[in-house]
């Protein structure tokens, strides 16, 4: 059988022998972007006024990241950490102070390997970054987010791949902490070069680690007495979803 013969086609998917071995799937067009409809979909001018604090801790956030180069935002979901952190990144790259916004979130899988996904490595993060993304579109528009992602203004630098840099003049924004091992914090930290700020959010009462595992609560109990490293902890009170989110937190 020749190897035209043993390929078969699945909707937008084409599937090789060999790839099917590695499970690795390759798409037909490349001109396909996880990102496409939801970049897209945003509009394409920034907002032109600043963002506000909607709580006390949330206005001790911005002023903690304006002021120390290393921040951690901890609290529960809805409280606007990663978008607090990703607004304030945009602000310092469009005001000249620093180069570059690197992005970094764990990609906790649910029992599939990111070579599962089809595209390079910025499309297979790409679902694991969606609220970066999300954050950066309404701040930025689509096309300055396409555009800063060409040409490596914004990038995305998966925490297994961030080990032996060092990250300066930069903004950079780990999210979703709590699913970083002591190990994998400690070695995320000590990327942070000259001129850069580093915020690191999470909820440790989120992990999807085994219990035990995240060293998100024990790296910032140790850092919380370093005179230069803020941190920040968000409460329910914090919360700007859904008023049913913070009562949900409350019992569950």
């Amino acid at each position: 059988m020749s190897k035209k013969a043993r390929q078969k086609k699945r909707g937008n998917f084409e599937v090789h022998e060999n790839d099917r071995q590695n499970n690795v799937v390759q798409t037909e067009s490349s001109d396909w972007h996880p990102l496409d409809d939801q970049i897209n979909g945003r509009r394409d001018q920034k907002y032109v006024k600043n963002i506000k604090p909607r709580s006390e801790g949330q206005a001790e956030l911005m002023k903690a990241i304006a002021e120390y180069s290393l921040t951690f935002a901890i609290g529960p979901a809805g409280t606007g950490k990663t978008y607090i952190a990703v607004a304030s990144a945009v602000e310092a790259l469009e005001e000249g102070k620093i180069e570059r916004i690197i992005l970094s979130r764990p990609a906790m899988e649910a029992g599939e390997s990111l070579g599962y996904l089809p595209g390079d490595l910025e499309e297979k993060m790409a679902p694991y970054l969606r609220p970066l993304f999300d954050a950066l579109g309404d701040r930025l528009g689509g096309k300055k987010v396409r555009q800063y992602m060409q040409d490596g203004t914004i990038e995305i630098a998966p925490v297994g791949f961030m080990r032996g840099r060092t990250l300066n003049n930069s903004y950079i924004v780990i999210d979703e902490a709590q699913n970083c091992t002591y190990g994998q914090l400690k070695m995320l930290l000590s990327r942070l070069g000259w001129h850069s700020t580093m915020v690191v959010t999470g909820d440790p009462d989120q992990s999807d680690l085994l219990e035990g595992m995240s060293g998100l609560s024990e790296i910032c109990d140790k850092l919380d007495v370093v005179e230069n490293i803020a941190v920040c902890r968000l409460g329910q009170v914090d919360i700007v979803r859904h008023p049913l989110v913070a009562e949900m937190l409350e019992v569950i």
